[in-house]
């Protein structure tokens, strides 16, 4: 895949998604870290790329996409890589459901613990209460989460390592490095074991990144 650009600075939970599948891929591309940072993403630049404004972007020779999750499944897809993602119906639609469950319920659950706790945004900071409820519904998500994985006894899908543990994995990071007060975890953290052994997590991820 030659002319991969992928746009977004590091600190996002979404470009993050994108490293770390670009390099289980083992794929050649330049990064430009610095939108969404030090370069305003809501340039007309930026914008004629993707109009909502949000990293990740990428640009594959001519042709642009955003949204993380649709990034990263078609960067496997056009890999040809089955184990990622595979081509059964059902054992590839159980991948993306976690997919989209990181998306659609864990994503939102921990957003004013995050903001607050982390990203330290006053208006976030200013609802104590709104800290805990977002704390006690990140937990219970996270709950849901470790019976996956006790119950799997591996990755996310089952026995082998897919696209769902990407995502996933990186929001078990964020949760661990976000300073609330969590329940035991065993599963959880015996997966995190596993997924920081793969070599393309350590040179895509940087563990202290929430």
């Amino acid at each position: 895949m030659s002319g991969l650009r992928i746009l977004g600075r590091t600190s996002s939970i979404n470009v993050r998604k994108v490293l770390w599948t670009a390099a289980e891929l083992g794929l050649a591309f330049e990064h430009e870290p610095e939108w969404a940072g030090e370069r305003s993403p809501r340039t007309p630049e930026f914008l004629a790329l993707n109009p909502n404004g949000q990293v990740p972007v990428i640009l594959d020779g001519d042709r642009v996409l955003w949204e993380s999750n649709t990034i990263c499944r078609y960067l496997v897809g056009k890999a040809g890589r089955t184990d990622l993602l595979p081509s059964e119906p059902f054992a590839r639609a159980e991948v993306e459901m976690w997919m989209d469950w990181q998306a659609s319920e864990l994503n939102p659950a921990w957003g004013g613990a995050f903001l607050a706790l982390v990203r330290k945004v006053p208006a976030a900071m200013a609802d104590p209460a709104a800290i805990a409820r977002s704390a006690e519904a990140w937990n219970q998500r996270m709950l849901l989460l470790e019976d996956r994985l006790a119950r799997t006894g591996a990755y996310v899908a089952g026995e082998a390592f897919t696209l769902a543990d990407i995502p996933l994995g990186l929001s078990l990071q964020r949760w661990l490095l976000t300073p609330i007060d969590r329940p035991p975890t065993p599963a959880l953290a015996a997966w995190r074991a596993r997924l920081q052994g793969r070599p393309a997590a350590r040179a895509a991820v940087d563990p202290t990144i929430p």
